[in-house]
């Protein structure tokens, strides 16, 4: 997740002073959300098959390909609910996406869509990841969940394939691999069919909770762990770059716990330096690798380019406004970076990294909408 965020991390490492200077202004909201918004839609309806920005990602992760088709049809679920005058061009995109995202399923397999690790075997619990399933089944609900004319049959066995996988305890998402931002992303696509199809799979989620709460709790900072096998050893710690996404996930499913992960992940990753909102990693009671995921580090204060760009969505969604506003600030403030050197804008765009942008100027409804187990 580089873009933009790449260019915080990079601006706070180069020149704290100078960034406190370009966004001193405080706001409430990100203005080039809006055109991140017309570059990704028209990107799907302009383009014969793939958008090029997708095709690119795919060379360097093929998750990338995968999750920003995720979080574009989030945004537009949020967005179609909020406008209701474009719903009707807004599903048409996500209907355009969930089209071609089945297709490349079934031809290629859900190792299309999986870094090149998920193709070597070894795998615990049947072949399927949930890293897939889930992602599929919140891109078909969120998009019932404005308008339930299609998709129904899809959904319904989707939802079935993914509450089997849950039930099976810790699921992988590689072999004998586990994320807990899969498990958050599934169990937010259970809540998101139960509101639409009025069926109830709240005590698998209570089921989850519970033994999340026993296997998956790191002991130092209290935050759920990042990475496990299914036997629930930790394969890591607890990650920004998943926790936040998380904790916004787990809301609709169990608030108390959501509010109290958002609040240690606040108290442990969060920070701001002259005004200027990031987000760290790891907290630091735990030494975790840089990886593919977590985008470049700052040296000495730890922020990190995703950890960061997910911190944006979940201030906004724990309505945590000032910490938010800082985040924004250093948003804007690397766009006035970008701004002064094209050659360096041009190595920070990529589309997943906007479509998390998108995604968090754009929460809210669908959730509100929805609403957390009661």
């Amino acid at each position: 997740m580089k873009r933009r965020w790449s260019l915080v991390v990079l601006g706070l490492g180069m020149s704290l002073g100078g960034l406190a200077l370009a966004g001193s202004a405080a706001p409430d909201g990100y203005e080039r959300a809006e055109s991140i918004l017309d570059e990704q839609v028209q990107a799907w309806e302009q383009a014969a098959e793939v958008p090029d920005q997708l095709a690119a990602l795919r060379a360097i992760n093929a998750e990338w390909d995968f999750m920003a088709r995720t979080f574009l049809v989030l945004s537009l679920a949020n967005r179609a609910i909020e406008e209701p005058a474009l719903e009707e061009r807004y599903l048409a995109v996500m209907d355009t996406i969930l089209e071609d995202t089945l297709r490349s399923e079934r031809e290629l397999g859900q190792e299309h869509f999986l870094m090149p690790y998920g193709r070597r075997g070894g795998w615990k619990q049947g072949g399927r990841s949930l890293f897939v399933d889930g992602e599929i089944a919140l891109m078909l609900t969120a998009r019932r969940a404005v308008s339930p004319d299609r998709w129904g049959e899809h959904a319904r066995i989707r939802v079935e394939i993914v509450s089997s996988e849950l039930e099976q305890g810790l699921f992988e998402s590689y072999p004998d691999e586990g994320w807990l931002f899969c498990h958050s992303m599934a169990l937010a696509a259970l809540r998101l069919h139960d509101h639409v199809e009025g069926t109830d799979h709240s005590a698998l989620a209570r089921s989850w909770v519970g033994r999340a709460e026993v296997e998956l709790v790191d002991e130092q900072s209290g935050l759920l762990v990042s990475a496990f096998r299914v036997d629930g050893q930790h394969l890591d710690g607890p990650e920004g770059s998943s926790i936040w996404l998380s904790a916004t996930n787990l809301w609709l499913v169990d608030p108390e716990l959501a509010e109290g992960q958002y609040g240690l992940a606040k108290k442990e990753l969060g920070r701001s330096v002259l005004g200027l909102g990031y987000a760290r990693e790891w907290p630091t009671s735990w030494e975790g690798a840089t990886d593919v995921d977590s985008g470049p580090i700052v040296p000495g204060i730890g922020a990190s380019a995703s950890s960061s760009g997910f911190a944006l969505l979940a201030s906004r969604a724990f309505g945590d406004q000032r910490w938010h506003r800082q985040l924004v600030r250093a948003l804007d403030a690397a766009d006035a970076i970008m701004a002064q050197d094209p050659e360096l804008a041009a190595m920070a765009d990529n589309a997943v990294g906007d479509a998390v942008i998108l995604y968090a100027f754009s929460f809210g409804p669908l959730w509100e909408e929805v609403g957390p187990y009661s």
